[in-house]
């Protein structure tokens, strides 16, 4: 695991990868739990019996969203950002879902800190990420997601946020 306790630390990791993670099942008590917390009850994601036959894949698939929702934990096992305040999720890019991943599959997050900045006393962060499913040779996803870091001492004088990052 890295830990870094400053901007200039986590700088200093900028272009690495930060690591690989152990790998983390998907199972289907985890696909019914998103499938009542987000409403989306689809048979694929949530009828074993259906699914094994009517789905092309023979049994339940995880929803793409929920396979998304798992990097923000699995990032936290590859790094220990210390002296902050608050972490924040501002957006992906590049986003592929290249494989659906079904239920009981194992995945695992390779990421990769791909920029950090100083954005007005905000550390913004661009992490690349392949999430790997155990026995595929395809990945169920990958993109570039963005983290704001707010270090002890960062937010005074920065209450507008990190809107307007050219000086234009």
């Amino acid at each position: 695991m890295v830990i870094v306790n400053s901007f200039e630390e986590l700088k200093a990791h900028e272009g690495e990868v930060i690591g690989t993670t152990d790998w983390f099942q998907i199972t289907q008590e985890r696909i019914n739990m998103f499938a009542e917390a987000t409403d989306d009850r689809q048979w694929i994601h949530t009828d074993p019996e259906r699914a094994k036959t009517e789905s092309p894949y023979g049994q339940t698939i995880a929803h793409g969203y929920l396979t998304l929702s798992v990097l923000p934990q699995m990032w936290m096992k590859l790094i220990q950002v210390n002296n902050v305040k608050m972490m924040v999720n501002y957006g992906l890019d590049k986003l592929r879902f290249a494989q659906p991943v079904l239920s009981g599959d194992d995945v695992q997050l390779t990421a990769t800190l791909q920029s950090v900045v100083n954005l007005r006393g905000i550390t913004k962060t661009e992490i690349s990420f392949v999430l790997h499913i155990k026995g595929q040779k395809r990945q169920a996803l990958e993109g570039v997601a963005t983290f704001l870091y707010y270090f002890d001492g960062e937010l005074k004088g920065s209450s507008k946020g990190v809107q307007g990052e050219s000086k234009g």
